[in-house]
């Protein structure tokens, strides 16, 4: 009897040990992830992902949302938006004032959109730009708002005038404002 209390007791220990090792191992792999990626080797950076996001569950909070965001700006990178979307959207929910991935999120939701840009004579009746557009806007704002830019602030009125939406283009200033109030643009590991 002694004999199968010590062999559970040794087993809990090597379970144990295991998944210690394994989150630090996790972490590991995030930092090889992050070196890779500063040092322009994308395929490492890419394979080293794949085995993170099998267990980002062992990352703490705001490591997962740091390799989120990372990883998004590798597929930015590399024209990769579809994948590069839906990891922004996560970085954003987990860290709001974050401002730089609204940004990236605004361009990207008008990325297949041609010529979304350009001031049209009429308001646009087409669901799929007014879709984008009205996906596009909050968070252009919100980058605007922390880091005020020529260009952007250009877009975001052009779309305004381009879904016909006057209240929306009136209420801006008001709105940037607001916005300005909480602003992050570094991500804390």
């Amino acid at each position: 009897m002694p004999r199968k209390i010590l062999t559970v007791v040794i087993l809990l220990m090597a379970v144990t040990l295991t998944q210690a090792q394994t989150a630090e191992d996790t972490y590991n792999k995030y930092l090889d992830f992050n070196l890779a990626r500063l040092q322009g080797e994308q395929d490492k950076a890419m394979e080293l992902s794949r085995q993170i996001m099998q267990d980002t569950a062992r990352l703490s909070a705001k490591v997962k949302i740091n390799f989120f965001n990372s990883l998004a700006r590798l597929y930015e990178d590399d024209n990769q938006s579809v994948n590069a979307i839906p990891l922004y959207e996560r970085v954003v929910a987990a860290e709001p004032d974050y401002y730089v991935a609204h940004r990236a999120l605004g361009y990207l939701y008008l990325k297949n959109i041609p010529d979304a840009d350009k001031p049209l004579n009429t308001p646009s009746t087409d669901a799929e730009y007014v879709k984008a557009v009205k996906k596009a806007l909050p968070q252009l704002e919100k980058a605007q708002a922390c880091d005020a830019d020529d260009n952007t602030l250009a877009l975001i009125k052009t779309l305004y005038k381009n879904i016909g939406d006057d209240a929306g283009l009136t209420g801006l200033n008001n709105r940037l404002k607001i916005l300005k109030g909480k602003c992050e643009d570094i991500l804390g590991d």
